[in-house]
């Protein structure tokens, strides 16, 4: 019952979570771009990553928030494709198997 309780104040407090929300991300973003600038290491990616790949990854790395906003495309995309194609067929009526 905690649970139930807890979503309950959250729910109440929508824009304070939202807002809380939008903080963190905001402050993840300044992270980034910090961690960015502060730190280089690019003899460690030329041990690994070679080639096309490698210069690609290189490349990406030059790049601040980058990754965060290759994260955040990513789960967007992954979000509106799987609600496509729960639409595209996988969900059903409840009485479905009646007929």
């Amino acid at each position: 019952m905690k649970l139930v309780q807890l979503i309950e104040f959250l729910r109440r407090r929508l824009k304070a979570v939202v807002w809380i929300c939008y903080g963190v991300l905001g402050l993840l973003v300044v992270l980034d771009i910090v961690r960015h600038f502060t730190t280089r290491h690019p003899e460690a990616v030329e041990e690994h990553v070679a080639g096309f790949w490698g210069a690609l990854y290189r490349a990406a790395e030059n790049v601040p928030v980058f990754w965060s906003a290759f994260g955040f495309v990513s789960c967007t995309l992954i979000i509106i494709l799987s609600k496509w194609f729960g639409h595209a067929g996988i969900m059903q009526r409840e009485d479905y198997y009646d007929e």
